[in-house]
């Protein structure tokens, strides 16, 4: 059954006449005839009462006329729901992100939510390795990861440059130190986070390679609690500089370079090569342009 099918007959329907439905629609009488006459056929029911003198609907035909009459307000509120996508009064947008990464959202999402206050924006916890998978599934519009998922179905951009910091207690020994060397760290105690990740991958290859002994001796489940470790002096760590860095700038956690281990951390946004963005999305990705040319 086809809507403009219905359409036809809520004319008919309310101008009471076939010649006038005609002049609304724009077409001929017999032409609005035949389409009743198929619509008839169709449901397998008369819908208009030919033998009265003036046009009165069956039964059958006032049930149809009260679902025309929905499916007329439901395209009414699709076009105005698209509407409202297309201006972003309305709409949804998925990102996902691990821990970390998600820090570097707020400033984004909180000049986004000033700007499109009615979308409704959701930042989704997802593994790292897992969201270039979850963005060709549909799951996810946007993405935030730290490395490059060398995918030619997506599109990978470096919006943010990062690097792991070496961060130390206030009152640790290495505190008042600007730099100190890799071996010079063969006695710390190192609070890990317990979540596989290229870079925690990096730190024991750097200290494989110049000989170092790593003492992983306490490994947490979040970098929040790794954060707290270090700053009540139970170890030291390797964490995000964006991570830290107001603990840094507030003097509760000291960052000390490495001088033989710089571990950059570039910070990329993907999405999918192949499917048109959202009216959310797309738009985010420009509050993101305008805030990193700013």
């Amino acid at each position: 059954m086809e809507l403009h099918t219905l359409k036809v007959f809520l004319t008919v329907a309310s101008e009471k006449s076939f010649s006038r439905a005609a002049e609304k629609l724009l077409r001929t009488q017999p032409a609005i005839s035949l389409s009743i006459q198929r619509l008839e056929m169709e449901i397998g029911e008369k819908l208009i009462d030919r033998s009265a003198k003036n046009l009165l609907l069956t039964d059958a035909g006032r049930i149809v006329l009260d679902f025309a009459r929905r499916f007329e307000n439901l395209q009414a509120e699709m076009e105005n729901s698209l509407a409202e996508l297309r201006d972003l009064s309305a709409g949804r947008l998925t990102i996902g992100a691990n821990e970390s990464s998600t820090l570097y959202l707020l400033d984004h999402i909180e000049r986004f939510r000033k700007k499109y206050p009615k979308v409704k924006v959701q930042v989704r916890r997802s593994l790292s390795s897992r969201i270039p998978a979850e963005l060709l599934d549909g799951e996810l519009e946007l993405g935030i990861v730290s490395y490059d998922p060398e995918d030619e179905q997506l599109v990978s951009r470096v919006i943010y440059e990062d690097h792991l910091a070496f961060i130390v207690s206030p009152s640790h020994r290495l505190a008042a130190r600007a730099e100190v060397s890799i071996t010079e760290l063969s006695e710390e105690i190192f609070i890990a986070h317990n979540v596989v990740s290229p870079y925690r991958a990096v730190v024991i290859r750097e200290f494989q390679r110049h000989r170092v002994p790593l003492k992983m001796d306490l490994e947490m489940p979040t970098i929040e609690s790794i954060r707290k470790m270090v700053q009540r002096n139970e170890g030291v760590a390797f964490l995000p500089l964006m991570c830290v860095q107001e603990e840094i700038r507030q003097g509760m956690l000291r960052e000390v370079r490495v001088k033989d281990m710089t571990v950059d951390r570039p910070i990329r946004l993907l999405y999918p090569a192949r499917r048109a963005l959202s009216h959310a999305a797309q738009a985010f990705l420009d509050v993101m342009e305008g805030s990193n040319r700013t």
